[in-house]
This record gives structure tokens, sequence and C-alpha cells, in this order.
């Protein structure tokens, strides 16, 4: 009950709609998760639904539980009966790119130093929940100077990052699916991109992510044993993965290994910290004042939970909470969530479904984040940083080249390894496509706030941007020549990788040098003129 009297409404007939929408975002991810260890690198199956996703989903049922409880809080204190809860869930862009940049390549490499399957799937679990203790710890700090990361670093360099990880990795690895699968993977598109880019409404106001997993799921199960899904039909074989998400020490088995990956895990965490800013302003121009600080803690707690109990998914506050008001929900959508996801987790039914639903179906929800965070990324940013943030994009395509290429099922490792040091050639094209990729958030983030500061006239900024790219990649924290990512001494590297750490350091440095020379012409001060941009 609020001061006056009256009482908050905190479950109303838009939290089912909320729920859904919500609970099939966090779905999706998990099956993505699932999908790309399982069959993209062949990781066994029981570790990751009876060892990761146990802690993952306890990670989202602490969140959702919080945000809960913050949303009476507020209702209380502001005797507001409409408040709506923050939504929470796991991060889909790090998940995504994690498990394949991280969590996939550490697999590999752990068979390849010669352990069982079992045995190095057991390693990257460990590795898998150091990254995450890493990463908790890291926003724990920086949930206290977010708001002073968001200010030095130009949006073009956050969002363009983020959208670059949009074009490759959430929209295109899922385009595949749905292609692979293209009687049932278009229906599903076709339904979100209906209800939810075009915003036209179903009948009845049914929701639309719930219609494309429904009918899509029905159109496979009903056609597919004829053979007229257009891909390869498998009968259900979804079983209960039981799972206990117990606090555990374990994860200093692969605290060292885990070291390597930071340069990949800390922007994915600097993302989220900043987006919780950013969403967390959304939902007070929505009329919800939440504190910035208790929503970024909340997140940070919940994914440190999440690593201490074996999950490998950091969680964050969704962006939408004022679609999510929009459409009525409350604050019961939030613990809906929490308890379906948590609990499923524990008990093994989140498994079964992920196994149940056709990749195909929910490859869609993700295309319409990609969309989105990409659509976002432009319209958030000023219309000259435009370039800036399409900048931005190049080191995530370079990453998922050599993520593709370095898979032995595409490529042979034989091949691979000849390709890295094709004689004839200083720089061979396959060992600076790796070492563009290694690293690829980080200097995403650069390369776009680099960008921006040129855009705005502001060189020696620019330069500054410039020496620090230079000085991050003479060690290998960005553009690493070594396919694992490892940072190094150049000078203890073979060639010719160790061409990549001397020759682009010297070209950073050299332009950053440039472009103080030219801050002092008269035309680098001119005002830029209104309306310029690339034709």
């Amino acid at each position: 009950m609020t001061d006056t009297g009256r009482r908050y409404e905190w479950f109303v007939l838009g939290d089912i709609n909320g729920f859904f929408g919500l609970m099939f975002d966090n779905m999706t991810v998990l099956s993505f998760l699932a999908g790309i260890l399982i069959f993209g690198f062949q990781f066994p199956a029981d570790i990751v639904y009876k060892k990761m996703f146990p802690g993952t989903a306890l990670g989202v049922l602490f969140g959702d539980l919080v945000y809960t409880w913050m949303a009476f809080r507020l209702a209380k204190r502001t005797n507001n009966p409409t408040v709506t809860a923050m939504p929470l869930g796991l991060d889909t862009p790090s998940t995504i790119g994690i498990a394949l940049t991280v969590l996939g390549p550490c697999f590999m490499a752990m068979k390849a130093k010669g352990m069982a399957p079992q045995d190095a799937a057991m390693m990257t679990w460990y590795v898998g929940m150091a990254t995450m203790v890493l990463i908790g710890v890291f926003k724990v700090i920086f949930s206290f100077v977010g708001g002073w990361v968001q200010k030095i670093v130009p949006q073009a360099g956050l969002l363009g990052s983020l959208a670059g990880i949009g074009l490759a990795l959430i929209g295109f690895i899922p385009l595949v699916d749905v292609f692979s699968l293209p009687l049932v993977g278009m229906i599903a598109l076709g339904l979100i991109l209906y209800n939810l880019v075009a915003g036209i409404k179903l009948p009845r106001s049914f929701p639309g992510v719930l219609a494309a997993v429904g009918i899509g799921t029905a159109v496979y199960y009903i056609l597919g044993p004829m053979g007229l899904v257009g891909g390869t039909y498998q009968p259900p074989t979804g079983e209960l993965h039981f799972g206990l998400p117990i606090p555990t020490l374990a994860f200093r088995h692969g605290f060292i290994e885990a070291l390597k990956y930071l340069p990949i895990a800390i922007p994915f965490a600097i993302l989220t910290v900043v987006g919780g800013i950013n969403v967390t302003e959304s939902a007070r121009v929505a009329g919800d004042d939440f504190s910035t600080r208790d929503i970024l803690l909340t997140e940070a707690v919940a994914t440190l939970i999440a690593g201490l109990c074996g999950g490998v998914a950091q969680s964050t506050p969704y962006i939408g909470q004022p679609a999510y008001k929009q459409m009525g929900s409350r604050a019961g959508y939030t613990l809906l969530t929490g308890l379906f996801i948590g609990l499923g987790g524990v008990l093994g039914y989140i498994g079964f479904i992920v196994e149940l639903i056709p990749r195909a179906v929910l490859a869609p929800i993700l295309i319409f984040v990609a969309l989105d965070i990409m659509c976002q990324a432009f319209h958030a940013c000023p219309v000259e940083h435009a370039p800036a943030v399409a900048f931005a994009y190049f080191p995530t395509v370079a990453r998922l080249l050599s993520i593709k290429l370095s898979n032995p099922d595409f490529v042979p490792m034989e091949n691979f390894q000849k390709l890295l040091v094709l004689p004839g050639k200083a720089l061979p094209e396959l060992l600076v496509t790796v070492a563009l990729g290694n690293g690829f958030i980080l200097t995403a983030m650069l390369w776009g706030a680099f960008m921006a500061k040129l855009i705005d006239r502001k060189l020696r900024a620019s330069a500054a941007y410039l020496f620090i790219l230079a000085a991050l990649t003479f060690v290998g924290i960005i553009h690493s020549a070594l396919p694992e990512g490892n940072m190094y001494l150049p000078w203890s590297l073979p060639m010719p990788a160790r061409s990549i750490p001397y020759q682009f350091t010297e070209g950073y440095v050299a332009l950053a040098v440039l472009l103080i020379a030219l801050s002092f012409t008269q035309s680098s001060r001119e005002p830029r003129p209104a309306g310029a941009h690339l034709d």
C-alpha cells in the first residue's frame, strides 16, 4: 500500500505479455549459447546443461527478484501505482560473443593440448566461471564510475562496437539458422518482423514472440516428418537436465587462463555498465526514476553470483523498459521471468525446452535484437558520427571471419596454420584478418572514438586514441598475432607474426603524429560545414 492508500498494481494483464517477451529473450540467448557450444564446437552437452545453465539461470533469478523489489519500493516512495520494473536478463551480445570467442576457442585449445573432450570441457567451464567472476568484480567497481566512462568515450565508439556485434554475431549467425530450415525459419521471422519491426498488431493483440515460436515449432513438428521443412528434421529428444547451482571456488582452476581473455571480456562488461546507465535514463524519462547505482550494482552482483555458481553468461538490465511499460507491465513480469528461468536451470526444463524448440524458430528473435541494436547506434549518435559508427563494425567482421576460418569443419587445421605463415608475403592476409579480429570489442570502441573525434575536428584527442591503440597493439591486448588472442612480448614471437605488433603499432603512431601536425593548420580549426556527410 502507498502512503495515501492507493494499492500498487504489481500484477496486471500486461505482465503476461511482458513475461513471454522477457522469458523468450532469455530462452533464445540460452538456446544460442548451447547451440554454439554443442553444435559449433562439439562441446559435451551434459556440461552445458548441468554445469553452465543452473548458475547462469540463478543470476537471472537474483537480478529479477531484486528489480521486482525495487519496483515495489519505488511505487511506495513516489506514490505511483503504475511503476514498471526494470527488466533483467542475459546479455545477448556478450553471451554469444563469449561463447564464440572465449569458451569455444578455449575448448579447442585444451583439446589441442591433448586433453580428452570431457576434461577440456571441464577446464573450459572453469575458465568461463573465472571470466564471469572477473567481469562481476569489474562491474561492481565500475557501477560507481560508469558515468565517467560514458563521458570520455564517444557514443560512436560505445554503440558502434555493440552494433558491429549485432551485425556479425547476433544477426548474421542466426540468419544462417533461419535459412537452414527456410520454411519454418521464414514463418517465424516474418511474424517477428510483422509485429515487432513493422509494429502491426496480431489478431486480438496476440504476443508476436509467442506466436512466432508457437507457430514455427508447430509447423516444424507437423511438416518435418514429411520432409517438407526445407532442412533436416530431428524428432524431439529433449530431456530434463537437473543441476544445482552450488557456490564453488572451482573457478580458481581456470583463473590464469581466463586472464588471457580479459581484452575480450572487459569491453563486454563496460558495454553493460554503460547500457545500464542508458536504460535507467530511458526508464526515468518514461516516468520511473530508479537509482542508477542500484540498477548497476544489482546486475554486477547477479553476474558475480552466476560466476560463483557455475554460470558463464552475464546479466544486464534490458533496453526497453518503456516498451514494457507501454504494454501495461508492472512488476509481475520480472518476478515470473526470474522464477521461470531460475527454477528452470535447476530443475532442467530450460534445457528441455531449448532442445525442443528448433533454433530456426528462435533465431528471428535475435535478428530483431540485432536490427534494434544497429538502428539504435545510428539514431542515438549525432548524424555526423555515422561514419564512425560504421567504421567500428569492421573489427567484428574480421572476428567473424577468423572464427569461421579457424573452424576445422570449414578449413582443416593444418591448412589454417599454413595460411598464417604463407611464404612470399611479409604479412599474410589470414594473419592480418586474425589480428584485426583479436580484441575486436576494444578495437571497435577505440576506432569509433578516434573517428568521432576526427569528425569533430578534435585532432589531438583523436591522436590520443591512436596512441592508446598503438600501446595496446604492441603487447597483443588488441590485434594479437596469435590465433588464440593471447598477450605477449612482441620480440618473443616468430616471424611473420612478429611483424604484426611492430608494423601495426608503427602505423597507429605515424597516423597520430600526422594528426597532431595537421592540428596546427588553419583548416583543421574551421567549424565543420553544416550538413556535411559522406556522399
